[in-house]
């Protein structure tokens, strides 16, 4: 069942960004293979469609929650969850944007946004395929939700869909450290987020993160056509602990800007 999920995942997210698609063919065309570390998913605390909503389609096949993390600055709570059984099964990153923390206005707009359709449409077992279920959004109303949080606005366009895929370097065998990844990257012509530099993370803390900036593609808004980021792809590796244990969580400091990654920027 779960690689039925991934597959599905896949597929809508190459479709949107097929520059992720092309990056899996170089690698694959070294030789290398490519294994899924994690997916992550963006969503709001609204209790329609938080954290335990969209988790369900994975705890449905045999995932487990793991580890909890609270990003302050983007005024985040998110978790983990991993499959107990499969051992190359892709982790789960779920975070939700904590709607209380903002402006009056700024509430108001995404609620509009979510109550725009009938709660039908989060009950639906198959809302982590759904993206947008909104319809046409409007352009004014992203640029003023970027102006208090860029993972708003991103979520406002783009809903219910996978943020990122990532490829585990520790299964790769020429571009087996994050400084070949980002080189063999950039030689390919995909440019790196460097915010919080190239490199999230260190060897001593067990990970370490790298990423693509996401895919610029053009959306239909009420006032017309714009050029807006959708999703990126992102680079892992993870080292063992004092007792020979891979880490398998996530570190909130390497994420913080590993979100950064899909922020607005002129095309």
């Amino acid at each position: 069942m779960q690689q039925e999920i991934f597959h599905l995942l896949w597929k809508e997210y190459t479709k949107q960004n097929p520059s992720a698609q092309a990056i899996h063919d170089l690698f694959t065309k070294e030789g290398e293979l490519v294994i899924n570390d994690h997916v992550a998913f963006r969503t709001f605390d609204d209790k329609r469609m938080n954290i335990q909503v969209l988790a369900k389609k994975f705890v449905k096949a045999g995932y487990e929650y793991k580890g909890e993390y609270v990003f302050e600055d983007k005024h985040l709570n998110a978790v983990h969850l991993e499959h107990p059984d499969e051992k190359n099964a892709p982790r789960v990153f779920i975070s939700e944007l904590i709607l209380s923390e903002f402006s009056e206005e700024f509430q108001n707009t995404i609620k509009r946004r979510i109550n725009s359709v009938g709660n039908a449409y989060y009950a639906d077992p198959d809302l982590i395929y759904k993206g947008s279920v909104w319809g046409k959004p409007s352009y004014a109303d992203y640029q003023f939700l970027r102006k208090e949080s860029e993972y708003a606005a991103w979520l406002y366009i783009h809903g219910f869909r996978v943020n990122h895929f990532t490829v585990s370097i520790n299964a790769l065998e020429k571009c087996n450290t994050i400084e070949k990844v980002n080189q063999f990257i950039k030689d390919s012509g995909f440019e790196i987020n460097t915010s919080g530099g190239e490199i999230k993370g260190t060897p001593e803390k067990l990970l370490q993160q790298s990423s693509t900036l996401s895919e610029i593609i053009k959306v239909e808004f009420e006032e017309g056509t714009y050029e807006i980021p959708a999703c990126f792809y992102e680079f892992a590796i993870r080292y063992p602990n004092e007792q020979g244990e891979i880490f398998s969580g996530f570190i909130a400091a390497n994420a913080n800007k590993i979100f950064d990654s899909s922020n607005f920027r002129e095309a």
